[in-house]
């Protein structure tokens, strides 16, 4: 009887704090996925990665003011500019070496950060975001004489949940999508696999369940050593999209080097998904 009573003690422990750690996380929820660096944090100075940029300020329909950069690719062919949603942590400032190799591809790039980002005004949740990501894509084509032809949309890690959203509401030439995942709950699994934490956290995401309405070419990228969003996700949402589409495995690339790690064959292949468009 003893032992019976010990066990179910444990187990009764075992529950309280289960229960405690949910409604902590279901609490803390933001603060667990977002990870903005504000202004002045970050490289304020773009001019020293032999990056020309432009200031962009735009307004999203619930009227939050943000901030973005938009730069002009090396003279080429291609008459394309890519819209950049980047992920969950720091801000636009640090993705500088890479926007420049990108540019040097020819393409313009127009960056942006998230509500609560950089220069952004707000606090991110996920429907701002999405707001956000559909606003940045209004002013390419009303101040920037932008068509539907000229934008490809780049998601990165959390920025591809917002590329495939706006993919779901405007019409873009293509997509890029890098370290993508399939969901929310399927990352709340992997990173607390204890835990029922999709049952109690908001935020969806829900990119799988949206991917099979968008009819564009696309491109996935994902290094195949990726310890924040294993590469079995990203070729799960890879699996559900829609053709025309492809998938390139950054071989030894983990979540935040791909482009370091993949060097000229990882821009050779996006330049040569460019191209095909």
């Amino acid at each position: 009887m003893k032992i019976i009573k010990s066990l179910l003690t444990i187990v009764g422990i075992v529950l309280i704090v289960s229960v405690i750690l949910l409604i902590m996380i279901s609490t803390l929820e933001k603060q667990m996925i977002y990870y903005p660096a504000k202004y002045p944090d970050g490289f304020w100075e773009p001019e020293r990665f032999g990056v020309p940029v432009k200031d962009c300020w735009f307004t999203a329909e619930d009227g939050v003011r943000l901030h973005g950069w938009y730069a002009e690719g090396v003279e080429s062919d291609l008459d394309l500019t890519l819209l950049w949603y980047h992920g969950n942590a720091g801000n636009i400032t640090h993705r500088l070496e890479n926007m420049r190799d990108l540019l040097d591809l020819g393409v313009n790039v127009f960056i942006i950060d998230y509500r609560g980002y950089g220069k952004s005004e707000g606090e991110p949740d996920e429907p701002g975001l999405y707001k956000d990501g559909v606003v940045a894509y209004d002013y390419l084509i009303d101040e920037k004489d932008h068509t539907k032809d000229n934008i490809v949309l780049f998601g990165r890690s959390l920025g591809s949940a917002v590329a495939v959203e706006v993919a779901t509401q405007r019409e873009v030439r293509g997509m890029i999508l890098e370290s993508a995942f399939t969901d929310a709950k399927a990352m709340a699994r992997i990173i607390m696999p204890f835990l029922p934490v999709g049952a109690v956290i908001s935020s969806k995401f829900d990119s799988i369940g949206k991917i099979r309405d968008i009819n564009v070419p696309v491109l996935f990228t994902h290094g195949d050593r990726d310890t924040i969003v294993p590469i079995d996700l990203g070729k799960e949402l890879y699996k559900a999209a829609n053709e025309p589409k492809t998938f390139y495995t950054i071989q030894g690339a983990d979540h935040n080097d791909t482009y370091i790690v993949g060097g000229a064959d990882y821009y050779q292949t996006i330049k040569k998904f460019l191209e095909e468009l």
